[in-house]
């Protein structure tokens, strides 16, 4: 930690990443009222790609090294991430605390407020995320799914703008903006599981952090980290990552951990699911990952 007394947080210039940044320094502020707090914007490959982020980009980190980077070199204290965008691989600094997870469901919004079965054949619905396109494809075939480029917000204003009938988005980075009035549906993410960790922040800390590991315990949610956890498994265990049309929520009920995922082909021509419930959130992962992987999975992952 800088010896100045200053915790520097590094996350990407998004208004949704400096929200959550900022949300992050609120409640440290909490535990560690003798230190300043200081947001440190780090831009990251995938601020500066063109064109959509398929392909590996979604294994290597595109939105979270180069802040990781900033951690390792002493640039900063810890980093804030959208826990979906980290890769699954442990070989980056430690997730000390997934301190808050919003709502994780998929949602809609539509320039003419309508549902995703409601909008008419041809309409133009953005996405860059091949999970979303096998889902929106495998309800809605006759719809033409379109690559799209940035933040929550300019999403929002090209539908408004009229380039886009529709855009799928996470339901929590609209909330956290104050644009869940934009909403035009909200996807049950029993039906229509979301990416793996959505709606929930990573927060990341070098072992010799001293007082702000401590301060970064207190603040971790378990809830949140369990089912992101078994979630997170889960798409290991496939080998998979954003770049491949793979969803799975994880929720508790009657004090028993439940996870559902798919995988999917990015034509939504075929999908395979599995579901099971359990204590553990690592063993729930694994074991829903090798049942996907019994019922075909293997086949679309290839």
């Amino acid at each position: 930690m800088a010896p100045t007394g200053t915790i520097r947080i590094g996350t990407r210039g998004s208004t949704l990443a400096l929200w959550q940044a900022r949300w992050v320094a609120e409640r440290l502020g909490v535990e560690l009222p003798g230190y300043k707090l200081e947001v440190v914007t780090v831009t990251t490959r995938g601020d500066v790609t063109a064109g959509p982020l398929t392909g590996a980009t979604g294994e290597i980190g595109f939105f979270t090294s180069e802040i990781e980077a900033a951690l390792l070199e002493g640039r900063v204290d810890l980093a804030v991430h959208s826990l979906k965008d980290l890769p699954t691989a442990e070989d980056g600094p430690p997730v000390v605390a997934i301190p808050l997870r919003g709502d994780p469901c998929d949602v809609l919004v539509s320039r003419t407020r309508q549902a995703l079965a409601d909008l008419p054949e041809g309409a133009r619905v953005g996405t860059s995320s091949p999970r979303r396109s096998c889902l929106v494809r495998s309800r809605r075939p006759d719809l033409e799914v379109v690559p799209i480029r940035g933040n929550v917000d300019s999403r929002v204003r090209k539908v408004r703008e009229g380039a886009f009938d529709a855009v799928v988005l996470a339901a929590a980075g609209l909330d956290r903006l104050g644009l869940g009035d934009e909403v035009s549906e909200r996807f049950d993410p029993r039906l229509l599981p979301p990416a793996p960790g959505q709606g929930a922040l990573a927060v990341q800390a070098r072992a010799d952090a001293g007082p702000l590991l401590d301060a970064l315990l207190r603040i971790d949610e378990p809830l949140a980290r369990g089912t992101a956890t078994a979630e997170r498994v889960c798409l290991a265990a496939l080998g998979g990552g954003c770049s491949r049309p793979i969803g799975a929520h994880a929720w508790l009920e009657q004090g028993r951990l439940s996870l559902i995922a798919f995988v999917g082909s990015e034509d939504g021509s075929k999908t395979v699911r599995a579901e099971a419930s359990g204590e553990s959130a690592e063993e729930l992962g694994r074991s829903v990952a090798a049942d996907l992987l019994r019922r075909g999975a293997r086949e679309l992952l290839a």
